[in-house]
């Protein structure tokens, strides 16, 4: 193994301090529940989302602000409801947590039908790695196992905070996957690109001003966007695709597509390349917008430092 990969964190007798005991409570609620059958934990996330609407001042008033500046053609009516979807889907996403890291393989691979393989076989036989670009759609831990079976991936990811929770999400998340890479690692998504893996890559958020540039997305005609992207991008035999999950309307499962490999891209245009991605990723959103984590503070840095905060 590289030494720039992730290490698996092992368990930690520390684990069994009181300072832990309410996230394994957690733990074991969220376990037991993982294994009811799949419409009854859907049904119970769109309450359990109703209830967090009602309850999380804070994060409604960040997922209608951002609705409102990306979506200013949309109906007040029209954004309550989509407002309204969206939290019932982050209940889904909690439940889908549990699923994501305890589901046995073929009750995952039962729920997944993966489409666009080709273009990574494709993308493999030319000896090419492949930068995959996606989005934090709230069905990310189910996505991270279901994608690994159609093609074991690399994924880039942040670490959670607390150390227990990490020992559980790395394990959840890497089961079906090659490896897992912390989100500072540069040098070793790099290297799995030269290697020709396949790397998930999560541009759509906001990560500060640093090596950021400011162009639209959606309604925003200036949200700090990251460059980060285009390091990878543009390395020898790298091809950039598209991977966009979706949960099914009919709660037969989910479906991920990956888009074929973009054409001319990278240039050696920052502004135009990374106009490009938030296009792309507006697309990909504009599927399934109710699924996608709009309780993140996406334009939290403001183009001037001096400009007040949009989520006041």
């Amino acid at each position: 193994m590289s030494s720039n990969k992730v290490l698996q964190p092992d368990f930690k007798l520390s684990f069994l301090l009181p300072k832990y005991w309410l996230t394994w409570l957690g733990v074991f609620i969220l376990y037991t529940i993982s294994w009811l059958p799949f419409k009854l934990q859907l049904f119970m996330g769109r309450m359990l989302g109703r209830l967090l609407m009602k309850i999380g001042s804070k994060r409604k008033h960040v997922a209608l602000t951002n609705l409102r500046l990306c979506f200013p053609d949309k109906s007040e009516d029209e954004l309550q409801i989509l407002l309204k979807k969206n939290f019932e889907n982050t209940g889904i996403a909690l439940f889908e947590t549990g699923m994501g890291w305890w589901w046995p393989d073929w009750r995952v691979k039962r729920k997944f039908k993966v489409k666009g393989l080709e273009h990574l076989e494709k993308a493999r036989k030319e000896g090419n790695g492949v930068l995959l670009l996606a989005m934090h759609y709230l069905s990310v831990e189910m996505n991270a196992r279901g994608v690994g079976y159609g093609h074991p991936m690399v994924v880039f990811y942040r670490p959670h905070n607390n150390q227990l929770m990490e020992f559980f999400q790395f394990r959840g998340r890497g089961r079906s996957n090659k490896y897992m890479l912390g989100k500072r690692d540069v040098k070793g998504l790099m290297k799995a690109l030269r290697d020709g893996e396949a790397c998930i890559y999560l541009p759509d958020q906001d990560y500060g001003r640093n090596r950021s540039v400011f162009v639209p997305f959606f309604g925003v005609k200036e949200a700090a966007t990251t460059t980060g992207t285009l390091i990878f991008a543009r390395q020898k035999n790298v091809e950039t695709m598209m991977i966009i999950p979706v949960r099914n309307d009919d709660g037969s499962g989910y479906t991920l597509e990956i888009m074929p490999p973009l054409e001319n891209f990278p240039t050696q245009d920052n502004i135009a390349d990374v106009t490009r991605i938030n296009q792309e990723l507006e697309k990909a959103i504009s599927r399934k917008p109710e699924q996608y984590m709009w309780l993140h503070r996406r334009f939290k840095t403001r183009p001037n430092p001096d400009d007040a905060s949009l989520y006041k």
